[in-house]
């Protein structure tokens, strides 16, 4: 038994070898620490001084990693890692020649920091107290990672007021550029009343107290012991990740989509700014939007391309619709008219891709939880309110090859249909009570794919079944946030909290966890499926970058 178990992994490594070989490379090593030995999973970053583009690739179940020839130009490249628990002992940098392969062995050792390496995912883990008194923290990756709070020295009260502050700010603010929001829709529409204003403070303080019980405030370390989710392992390691930097750390790319030109675009969350990335040169060119609101918030949402390859987006509290011809480089716009552009008007969502059926294009309003119908002749907007006021949060609208509209319901657990010829609205319940759904799209087979964001699952409603069926992801706190299925029926998504993509197989139910190499703020997801294997696309909402993801199998 012993000897055969050997054997095995002779073969195994010998045919590892025989496939790398055939692959020529710019840079091969093998990384080791002294408390594990050969480690598998960990993460390694090439980066050319001066450059906007980092390549990584995961070192294999003996150690190895390898760069390809094809995947790095000659040139001084600094080496960084990212494995949980571990640093690069010194700094490492190398060569690499046109003539022949580099090689850089990395020595690691146990880090002096590890709160510096958490994943909001690992703290929401970490951190004492049950799911119910941590899930509040989602709203609060939106604009910041929890770094943030853990290593605040807040109170209690102090916590009660940076709540309050917060929730002046629009969901697309950043520290490095927050825009207060003109209005509160609920404040605006709805008299709250002296019982709904006492709940609410009353969480306040409730999410007051636990943070402070959770950070430095206290004592000069925190007093519960920091987790750490496992290094990825198998077919997570068979992967190579391009991350290119954007020209502003202000850059918030949420939506990004790739042409058939294989140009990747991207919009900016807190910006009016339309970009283009060329990812053989790194290259950005950018379009600013026109600003149809002045004073407004401005950013842009909902990034969508039409049949004729033409670009839509949301103008969010610009209270308007864009599209952008490629061709003429220009952009037109759809105002809602005055009576309903209010301060709180928030056109997020916008589902262009068949509007060549009846010549309308599904808009979602945020502010108001509707949707709306635009005319693209007469530009007149026909609004569809699925539900009485105070409604939940309707969150995105994807149509069907009739334009019939499909919608996620995120303030509750349901997907409805909006029938484009009769107006029919119809609503349908996910398994998982209080799922959230959120992003989503429609593939080939009329299945619409989604995530579940409260739920934590991946969801998927076939259109003419009008059945569920729901996937959990293997590592805790993914908090799906959008869907795709590619060409080979495998839906991918990411997650705001533990910087990976998940890649599932329907049929089998298994899942592979990809771990990024830095804090990755995923929000919408795209999958190019001309290339063979498919490629995966994302952009770092909080990290000014668009990251490129090639499976290796």
């Amino acid at each position: 038994m012993r000897s055969t178990r050997f054997l095995l992994i002779a073969i195994l490594t010998t045919g590892l070898a025989q496939s790398k070989s055939q692959t020529p490379a710019a840079l091969t090593g093998q990384v080791t620490s002294t408390e594990e030995g050969s480690m598998e999973g960990v993460l390694v970053t090439a980066k050319e001084v001066g450059s906007t583009i980092a390549v990584t690739v995961v070192s294999d179940e003996l150690g190895h990693y390898q760069f390809p020839a094809a995947k790095l130009e000659p040139g001084h490249y600094a080496i960084t890692i990212r494995a949980a628990g571990y640093d690069l002992d010194g700094p490492a940098t190398v060569d690499i020649s046109a003539h022949k392969a580099a090689a850089a062995d990395l020595k690691l050792r146990k880090t002096a920091n590890l709160s510096a390496q958490l994943t909001n995912a690992e703290w929401m883990e970490s951190m004492p107290g049950t799911p119910e008194q941590k899930i509040f923290l989602r709203g609060c990756v939106t604009c910041h990672t929890l770094q943030l709070i853990v290593r605040s020295t807040h109170d209690a009260d102090q916590f009660i007021k940076v709540q309050e502050r917060m929730a002046a700010y629009v969901n697309q603010s950043i520290p490095e550029a927050p825009q207060r929001r003109l209005a509160d829709r609920l404040a605006v529409q709805q008299d709250r009343g002296e019982e709904a204003l006492s709940r609410q403070q009353a969480d306040l303080r409730a999410m007051g107290e636990f943070m402070s019980n959770t950070n430095l405030s206290k004592e000069h370390d925190w007093s519960y012991p920091l987790k750490t989710f496992p290094r990825p392992t198998g077919k997570a390691t068979h992967v190579i990740i391009t991350e290119y930097d954007l020209p502003k750390l202000t850059r918030q790319p949420h939506d990004v989509i790739l042409d058939s030109d294989g140009m990747a675009w991207y919009d900016s969350f807190g910006e009016e700014i339309l970009g283009k990335l060329d990812p053989k040169t790194g290259k950005t060119t950018e379009y600013p939007m026109p600003l149809v609101k002045p004073g407004s918030p401005v950013g842009s949402l909902g990034l969508r391309s039409d049949e004729d390859g033409n670009l839509w987006v949301g103008m969010m509290y610009q209270g308007a619709v864009a599209k952008f011809d490629k061709q003429t480089e220009k952009f037109q716009t759809w105002s809602l008219p005055p009576e309903d552009n209010k301060d709180y008007t928030q056109i997020n969502q916008i589902a262009p891709a068949h509007s060549k059926v009846d010549g309308k294009v599904w808009v979602h309003d945020a502010g108001t939880y509707t949707l709306r119908q635009l005319d693209l002749k007469t530009g007149k907007f026909v609004v569809y309110q699925p539900f009485p006021e105070p409604s939940p949060n309707i969150y995105d609208v994807i149509s069907d090859s009739q334009n019939n509209a499909y919608f996620t319901v995120f303030g509750a657990d349901k997907i409805g249909r909006i029938d484009a010829q009769t107006g029919k609205i119809s609503l349908y319940k996910t398994p998982t009570p209080n799922s959230a759904p959120r992003r989503g799209s429609m593939d080939s087979q009329g299945r619409l794919w989604f995530g579940e964001f409260r739920g934590d699952r991946i969801g998927m409603f076939d259109t003419k079944t009008q059945q569920f069926k729901e996937w959990m992801p293997p590592t805790p706190w993914a908090l799906p946030y959008d869907v795709v299925e590619d060409k080979n029926g495998n839906a991918w998504t990411g997650s705001m909290l533990n910087d990976r993509v998940t890649r599932l197989d329907p049929k089998t139910g298994q899942m592979t966890d990809y771990l990024l190499p830095r804090s990755t703020n995923i929000r919408r997801v795209f999958v190019d499926n001309s290339t063979t294997p498919v490629t995966f696309w994302v952009g770092n909402d909080h990290g000014a970058s668009i990251i490129k993801l090639e499976p290796l199998d």
